[in-house]
C-alpha cells in the first residue's frame, strides 16, 4: 500500500446536521483552504463544484429548521415597557385669538 494512501484524510459526505462539518465549513470560509479539514468531502453531484454543493445542503437544511413542522419558529424578543409621564400632564398652549370683526 502506498503511504500517501495510508496518510490521507478520510471521505466523507457533507453532512449539515453534523455540527462538526458546519465548523469545518466555517473553517474552510473563514481560512479559504481545506487543509485544516481533518476530512475530505465529496460532492454527490458530478455537476456541481464541492463549495456550491455544501451551500445548497447548508441552505435547505437551515430552512427546514426555521420553518419545522409548517410553523416559524418564535425568536424571543424583549419589549420595552411604556414609561407612564411623571408629574402633571401636559397642556397644550392656547393659541393667540384673532379678533372677529363684528358688524
Amino acid at each position: 500500500m502506498s503511504l500517501l494512501y495510508l496518510r490521507s484524510r478520510p471521505i466523507v459526505a457533507f453532512n449539515p446536521t453534523n455540527a462538526e462539518h458546519r465548523k469545518w465549513y466555517q473553517e474552510f470560509m473563514q481560512k479559504r483552504t481545506w487543509g485544516y479539514c481533518p476530512v475530505r468531502f465529496m460532492a454527490e453531484s458530478l455537476t456541481t463544484d464541492l463549495v456550491s454543493h455544501i451551500n445548497s445542503l447548508m441552505l435547505d437544511w437551515y430552512v427546514k429548521e426555521e420553518f419545522k413542522n409548517g410553523r416559524k419558529v418564535k425568536a424571543k424578543t424583549t419589549t420595552k415597557p411604556k414609561s407612564k409621564p411623571k408629574g402633571t400632564p401636559r397642556t397644550v398652549r392656547p393659541r393667540q385669538s384673532v379678533q372677529a370683526k363684528t358688524s
